[in-house]
């Protein structure tokens, strides 16, 4: 996607903002989004470095700044993991939670680095491209519609499903309506934010460096909390929609 430049004159006339476009790489008949796949890839290897890191200096005393941290988000998940599930019914939801959280709020911090390149950051935040965020929408519905067919069989789950909070009839399009805008909801939310993010940057490095250094400095830090903000948004409805999808006809009040 690209923007002409704000106002004639404050910029040269060849500027642009260019925001969605990827540096692409084509194997197998297909093409791949290659700075995509570094953030994650950096993001990935940051969250493995920091669970094996706390393995080996977790302790019962005095706790260190990193199991600090996986303490706190683990006591929080567990908190709304019991609050909608229940442990006992869906102990996979806390480690999916804790990891999905980790993993998003890493990915979205990338774009806070004090590096930038020509008309945007050195390395974007991967949730700034829609394949990253469909990709996990993706892997969370199929996890929970998953976890539903287990605990409600497929029958069960099926007939839950299309009945709804709505009831049979007419409004059974209207609850799979419903089904299909969960994932997407879950996606476009995360993608929006960081999305706007990148705009934010291109439209901030049009500026004369002597100018641009200030307003970049206090957006990344904006950036930060929407950052943490979008992952435990996230992790929230993931662990909600787990709640839904496991609930038991019965068990509806």
């Amino acid at each position: 996607m690209t923007f002409p430049a704000l106002a004639e004159g404050d910029a040269p006339s060849d500027s642009k903002i260019k925001v969605g476009e990827h540096a692409v790489a084509h194997l197998w008949g297909m093409t791949f989004d290659v700075d995509t796949i570094v953030s994650t890839s950096v993001a990935a290897v940051i969250v493995l470095a920091l669970a094996f890191y706390l393995r080996i200096k977790i302790t019962s005393g005095v706790p260190n700044g990193v199991q600090l941290f996986f303490e706190t988000v683990t006591v929080q998940m567990r908190n709304q993991v019991e609050s909608a599930i229940g442990m006992k019914v869906a102990p996979f939801a806390l480690p999916l939670a804790v990891t999905l959280f980790t993993f998003i709020l890493l990915s979205n911090w990338l774009s806070v680095l004090p590096v930038q390149y020509g008309e945007g950051e050195f390395i974007t935040p991967p949730a700034s491209d829609i394949n990253y965020v469909y990709a996990l929408a993706l892997f969370v519905f199929i996890f929970y519609q998953g976890a539903g067919v287990m605990r409600r069989g497929p029958f069960g789950h099926a007939k839950q499903l299309l009945k709804g909070h709505t009831g049979w009839g007419p409004m059974v399009f209207i609850n799979i309506i419903e089904e299909i805008a969960k994932p997407l909801s879950l996606s476009l939310r995360l993608f929006g934010n960081m999305f706007a993010g990148g705009v934010m940057i291109s439209v901030i490095t049009l500026f004369p460096f002597w100018i641009s250094w200030g307003p970049n400095a206090v957006w990344k830090l904006f950036d930060l909390f929407v950052g943490l903000i979008q992952a435990f948004i996230f992790s929230l409805l993931t662990v909600l929609y787990f709640s839904q999808s496991m609930s038991l006809e019965h068990e509806k009040h």
